[in-house]
């Protein structure tokens, strides 16, 4: 597992380079008005066909049964008792809570971010609001961790104490995390990942999958499919706006991968258009094949806060007159 003191995050790095405990744990109180499970504006990402995947609390129906006596009579179903000929009772099952599975990518691509924050800090702060909100309905909540080498599994639980322990997974993760680490991107850890993620969601979880899916392929598509078949699953698909729109640099830019570094000339066509290319191609790709899988996506963008965002997804605006808070 990570080591948290690996790369000790110095005070004005937090919540732009790296996160700490305490910084994810003071998000809990910018959820206190959001929730996956209420009822969602016409604006929101899980409003629609998205919404209805969204299982919240209430009544499931069971099954029919004879009606006995003392049975409540407002469950008696009036058409399939005059079409049997015999009085027929609707029978439900109460819904007891929502478990809510964190996956959280923390693995080198992650460590990018061209604007405000590097894309691990984004995806660390936008689990962190989910497992609040997560807790604050009741819910319990779990979560696997992941970066290039490991993952960590955390079985659902409702308790503060759980939550505390899936923050410190991903902090952990996310401060062993700097520009001069050997180690080498593995892309088949967020197929392993999900394979985890199928181990403890058998059924009627939450699962929100935090990553960029880099490396995502034929098997990621299938493995959110079967997530999916009998559980609500939302993809939170961090990217860097470079990947929309390379910068109009007329001069040179420098790219790095911590122990390479590339001085390339962006005002030569030959130079700019392969790599325009390459970054829009890429985000295309993975937003087509999270479409092929079915599974609702709300993209995360560093250049926002990641309460704003989940805000906006929600379609719940902060109260007029005040900004999302900062922390």
């Amino acid at each position: 597992m990570a080591n948290p003191a690996a790369t000790p995050a110095r005070a004005g790095e937090l919540g732009t380079v790296w996160v700490d405990v305490a910084h994810l744990a003071r998000l809990e109180l910018a959820v206190r008005d959001l929730g996956f499970t209420m009822r969602q504006p016409h604006a929101s990402v899980l409003s629609g066909k998205h919404g209805s995947r969204i299982r919240g609390r209430g009544l499931n129906f069971e099954a029919l049964r004879g009606y006995q006596q003392g049975d409540d009579i407002r469950h008696l179903d009036w058409k399939a008792s005059l079409r049997t000929g015999k009085p027929l009772v609707r029978v439900y099952t109460e819904e007891r809570d929502l478990p809510v599975l964190l996956v959280v990518d923390q693995r080198m691509p992650m460590f990018f971010g061209s604007k405000r924050a590097m894309k691990s800090v984004l995806a660390a702060e936008f689990a962190a609001l989910c497992a609040w909100m997560a807790l604050q309905a009741g819910d319990r909540v779990g979560a696997v961790v992941f970066n290039d080498s490991d993952a960590t599994l955390i079985r659902p639980l409702r308790s503060r104490a759980r939550v505390q322990a899936v923050l410190g997974a991903i902090a952990g993760m996310n401060q062993a995390l700097h520009a001069a680490s050997e180690a080498q991107p593995v892309y088949g850890q967020l197929d392993h990942a999900l394979e985890r993620a199928l181990q403890l969601a058998g059924h009627d979880h939450l699962v929100c999958v935090v990553s960029d899916f880099a490396g995502a392929g034929q098997r990621t598509q299938d493995l959110l499919r079967q997530l999916s078949s009998h559980n609500s699953v939302i993809a939170a698909m961090v990217f860097d706006p470079l990947f929309q729109a390379v910068p109009h640099h007329t001069g040179r830019m420098v790219v790095t991968q911590g122990q390479l570094q590339v001085e390339l000339d962006m005002g030569d066509r030959t130079t700019r258009e392969p790599i325009e290319s390459f970054f829009t191609g890429r985000l295309h790709d993975v937003t087509e094949l999270l479409k092929r899988s079915g599974v609702p996506m709300m993209p995360i963008d560093t250049q926002g806060e990641a309460l704003a965002q989940l805000r906006h997804f929600l379609g719940r605006l902060a109260p007029r007159g005040k900004a999302p808070r900062r922390h």
